[in-house]
């Protein structure tokens, strides 16, 4: 055998003992990543509340003692459903009253139209003064303002009338209720206050020193804690600032669509600011043992060790690696199937 065959056949049996191979890189038993920098958002995330875009209290259009209601604190409200009614008597005697003057006023009109029909026709065959046919135009148009003005209290007893049934402005849950059967409730008193879960809203204060990138932005991310997150471009701007906190106001709309979120409720809200280079690695790579938190990296040496990294943000599907891992380094996928490698290699070794 030559001096250069036994140097290569050396070669060979070193590298089978100390696990590498001097032709071809070891086949592991899970797949391999290699961490790269990434333009990731720089994001400014704030705490904010939820709110309901339509709420309110629903107070007394007319005087009446209360008869019925219908609904209390936590039950929804269809829009148009009937929340209370009142005692309706004096109402009704209005509108009556209202009526038999209309009916009055009627009556006044068609005798002032026939009158001045008559004086008319007088008047063509100069058998009448022109002030006598003056004094009819007049009564008739007297007449027929009587009948206006009797319409208009119709008109008048017929919203008071109307007003003794309290119905919903809008679908949603009753919050409070101020009155209860018997009780005589009076123009201006609250009677039911209620909100509506089908629009909501979320409001955070944001720094002056990152009102005008989020003002740029036009976007924000709402963050429950669910770990759901809402995208909206839907937002309003306070045009000033709280003098005692320096914070401009800001509401962001949440679609229909999100479901779940109740007024009340924390949330967190996300606004991209900027956009920096920072190493991230796929959450499916990151290994939980009990207190410690690290990755699976594979050394130049082909050796595989368990690393503690310091973990930020979620980004999509991975998440930003704040310390413990460089750029380059080689990231087993599967942490599972990493340790388990590592503990037949290591048996293997005791084993030797």
């Amino acid at each position: 055998m030559t001096m250069r065959a036994l140097t290569q056949a050396g070669a060979l049996v070193l590298s089978f003992l100390t696990g590498t191979s001097a032709l071809a890189e070891p086949a592991y038993p899970f797949d391999i990543h290699v961490l790269q920098p990434a333009t990731v958002p720089l994001q400014q995330v704030l705490d904010g509340t939820v709110e309901a875009v339509n709420r309110g209290t629903v107070s007394a259009q007319t005087s009446g003692r209360v008869l019925q209601i219908n609904y209390d604190v936590d039950d929804f409200v269809e829009k148009g459903a009937v929340l209370l009614r009142l005692r309706d008597a004096t109402q009704r005697a209005n509108l009556d009253q209202a009526r038999a003057t209309r009916e009055e006023a009627q009556s006044r009109f068609i005798e002032a139209r026939d009158e001045q029909q008559r004086v008319r026709e007088l008047h063509r065959k100069n058998l009448v003064s022109k002030s006598q046919m003056d004094a009819a135009n007049a009564a008739l148009n007297a007449s027929n303002a009587q009948v206006k003005s009797a319409d208009a209290r119709i008109t008048q007893a017929q919203e008071q009338l109307s007003n003794t049934v309290i119905k919903a402005p809008y679908s949603g849950i009753v919050t409070e209720r101020m009155v209860e059967v018997g009780e005589i409730a009076s123009v201006g008193q609250p009677l039911v206050s209620g909100i509506s879960l089908e629009k909501l809203r979320v409001t955070v204060n944001v720094p002056q020193r990152v009102i005008e990138a989020v003002r740029n932005a036009g976007k924000a991310q709402v963050i429950f804690d669910d770990g759901r997150i809402a995208e909206s471009s839907d937002l309003v701007f306070f045009p000033y600032a709280n003098p005692q906190t320096n914070t401009f106001q800001v509401r962001i709309r949440l679609a229909d669509s999100v479901k779940g979120v109740f007024p009340g409720m924390f949330a967190k809200v996300a606004f991209t600011i900027d956009q920096a280079q920072r190493l991230l690695v796929p959450e499916t790579a990151i290994a939980y043992r009990s207190e410690l938190t690290g990755i699976y990296v594979i050394s130049d040496a082909d050796e595989v060790n368990l690393r503690q990294v310091r973990l930020g943000r979620h980004v999509g599907d991975q998440v930003e690696l704040l310390a413990g891992a460089e750029a380059g380094q080689r990231v087993a996928l599967n942490p599972a199937a990493a340790g388990v490698f590592v503990k037949e290699a290591i048996s293997q070794q005791a084993g030797e």
